[in-house]
């Protein structure tokens, strides 16, 4: 995403995430603190058993996410900050989602990524549909 600043890393994509990749975006040699939230796709949910996901964004998700993140990287002590997410057909222990927070201590770090993951499922618009092996899907999050 153009205009963002470089403390700021975000992507959506149809391929694999790689943690590595990710995280050496996000690389400071004065981050004594670096805490990490990585989404996977499990093989249960509310007791149904999933068998894949399909993952879609609105067209204006990356600028969506690009503020969330740079909201983020605006906050005291955060010194660079990173958000993936994937889109299209993930498949049970796909990665879906990668975020990263670094600051100079883990106390920040760690209250920030946290915010960083909460505030990106509420605020983009990335919209989860699940398969299950009986048959039935179901859009996450929707009425």
């Amino acid at each position: 995403m153009d205009n963002l600043p470089e403390s700021v890393y975000v992507d959506l994509r149809a391929t694999a995430l790689e943690l590595e990749e990710v995280y050496d975006r996000v690389a400071d040699p004065a981050a004594g603190g670096v805490s990490l939230f990585v989404g996977r796709v499990r093989d249960l949910n509310d007791d149904k058993s999933v068998s894949h996901l399909i993952y879609e964004a609105h067209p204006q998700a990356i600028t969506a996410l690009g503020q969330v993140a740079q909201t983020i990287a605006s906050q005291p002590g955060v010194l660079r900050v990173a958000a993936v997410h994937r889109t299209g057909r993930l498949e049970i222990g796909d990665i879906a989602v990668i975020c990263i927070v670094t600051s100079k201590h883990r106390d920040v770090a760690f209250a920030q990524c946290k915010e960083l993951i909460d505030t990106l499922k509420r605020e983009v618009p990335i919209w989860k549909n699940e398969f299950y092996l009986d048959g039935t899907e179901h859009w996450v999050g929707t009425p």
